[in-house]
């Protein structure tokens, strides 16, 4: 997954360090009880040099999910952004996958996260893609997974740390079942997500996706919705059942790590025709259009980094 590390930086706490320097202490308070946030944004190839996707976006929900876990993060957005570009120009990367975490010191062991350092980190790789190639044009098969999504509601529009262990548990469980992906259900019994992506179906040319109540509001996801609006696609969100999700004429995820990847076979069915829909391949072809930075309508969704 890492290459060329030896020639890599990571940016901490202000000053860039050689990536294996790079330490969190065994004493951690974050390691031990999940108090910490993150981030996951994508840098892409344009013509006019790397530009990150929807980087204000992703670096306000950062310092949001921090605020909902008291948590200050003791430096600006501004200040994040701009260690984001620099640490992908940094690393020579034209396009990569920037994570930034945010977690607590080792001062000291116990619930009490009082008066503990807070630690800011931002690492930069490449990671062209999270799918295989093909997975874009064939689509990839989930299975329902026997793990529901986490109840706690903070985990609805955040990416805080402890809460992705079911997320963790419901990926290996479709692959050692012989799948991609896994569906998880929210505590009504509703589809909430995959492990780590959101869901679209599509009915009749109409776009479906879940509410938010139970699921990560993604910015891709965002992002997606408003450029099916833009299509002319009418989107609704609401609560799907399983049996929606059976009956769909196409299916998609979408996220930071898989962008939009169709879902083509259900617990071992196709849906519909097992291939990929014609919706799907309409988002795909304008979102990448975006990313390249070949269309003028969406400039301010990126960030160029030189």
């Amino acid at each position: 997954m890492f290459l060329n590390t030896e020639k890599k930086l990571i940016w901490k706490n202000g000053s860039f360090n050689n990536w294996d320097d790079t330490n969190v202490h065994v004493l951690s308070h974050t390691l031990h009880y999940g108090t910490g946030v993150f981030e996951g944004v994508r840098a892409y190839k344009t013509s006019d040099g790397p530009a990150i996707f929807r980087l204000k976006e992703h670096t306000s929900r950062l310092f949001n999910a921090a605020d909902k876990i008291n948590i200050k993060i003791p430096f600006s957005e501004d200040e994040i952004n701009i260690a984001q570009c620099e640490i992908l120009n940094k690393n020579n990367l034209e396009e990569g996958y920037i994570r930034p975490i945010v977690y607590l010191g080792n001062e000291g062991l116990g619930l009490r996260a009082k008066d503990l350092s807070v630690n800011v980190a931002i690492a930069a790789w490449e990671w062209p893609s999270y799918m295989d190639p093909q997975s874009k044009k064939n689509g990839i098969s989930v299975i329902k997974s026997s793990h529901m999504q986490y109840e706690n509601p903070l985990h609805s529009g955040n990416k805080i740390i402890g809460t992705y262990f079911s997320n963790t548990m419901a990926l290996h469980e479709a692959i050692d079942n012989g799948a991609d992906e896994a569906i998880m259900m929210d505590k009504y019994g509703f589809i909430s997500e995959g492990s780590g992506e959101n869901i679209f179906l599509v009915k009749n040319n109409i776009v479906l996706t879940p509410t938010t109540d139970h699921c990560l509001n993604g910015i891709t996801r965002q992002s997606v919705i408003q450029i099916a609006k833009n299509l002319d696609l009418e989107v609704i969100e609401k609560n799907i059942k399983f049996e929606d999700f059976v009956d769909a004429d196409e299916a998609f995820f979408t996220g930071t790590a898989v962008e939009i990847t169709p879902v083509t076979s259900l617990n071992g069915e196709p849906i519909n025709n097992g291939k990929r829909g014609e919706v799907t391949k309409q988002l795909q072809d304008k979102f990448q259009e975006i990313i390249s930075g070949n269309n003028a309508s969406y400039e301010n969704w990126l960030t160029y980094t030189r």
